[in-house]
């Protein structure tokens, strides 16, 4: 009887589990809300603001066990998949790629020529954008929050929200408002993605 409880409850979960351990050819976790574009970041860019959305950029790698944990267990909360798909414009770079990507400020080479360039160390790591990157910036200068490494859904919950929020550009820095929220969520007994 409890095997075919197990089993049971195993096929049900199975589409889930499937669906969130789909990885491209070139090894990264598939999700929804990545965009599949030629990788002109200032097209990329204008495309973004044309749809109404933030844009970023994310840079992963084959292997990566953060990015895993990230695909599986955070940007797939309810509440961070809806933001990731309705107010962002994610595109990916592969640190180790050998895709051509046209940086802001009009220099073209591959993926992980710019994730050098970018001066990235870590994978995952999640560059953000405003609607308005200055002509002769490079991503890395461009860039008005950049979030390297793994989060469990709270802190990348709050994260999102702060930048929608454009709180880069007030007085309340992210650690700031990152524990009031918290605390104000406690308070009212809310957890983002059942866990606080």
């Amino acid at each position: 009887m409890l095997r075919t409880v197990m089993a049971a409850a195993l096929v049900a979960i199975a589409p889930s589990i499937a669906a969130a351990q789909a990885l491209t050819g070139d090894g990264l976790h598939e999700a929804d809300w990545l965009h599949e574009t030629f990788r002109d970041l200032r097209e990329d860019l204008g495309d973004a603001t044309a749809e109404g959305k933030r844009f970023a950029v994310i840079i992963e790698q084959r292997g990566c066990i953060y990015c895993t944990r990230m695909h599986e267990e955070v940007f797939v909360v309810p509440e961070i998949e809806e933001m990731l798909s309705d107010d962002f414009f994610f595109v990916r770079i592969n640190m180790h790629g050998a895709t051509e990507v046209t940086d802001f400020d009009g220099e073209v080479m591959t993926e992980s020529d710019i994730a050098r360039r970018w001066r990235n160390m870590f994978t995952p790591t999640i560059l953000f954008f405003e609607s308005d990157v200055p002509p002769g910036e490079s991503g890395a200068e461009a860039a008005v929050v950049t979030m390297p490494g793994a989060f469990g859904a709270p802190t990348m919950y709050d994260l999102l929200q702060w930048v929608l929020d454009e709180g880069y550009d007030g007085d309340e820095d992210f650690q700031r408002y990152h524990a009031r929220m918290f605390n104000e969520r406690a308070a009212a007994g809310l957890r983002i993605g059942g866990t606080e």
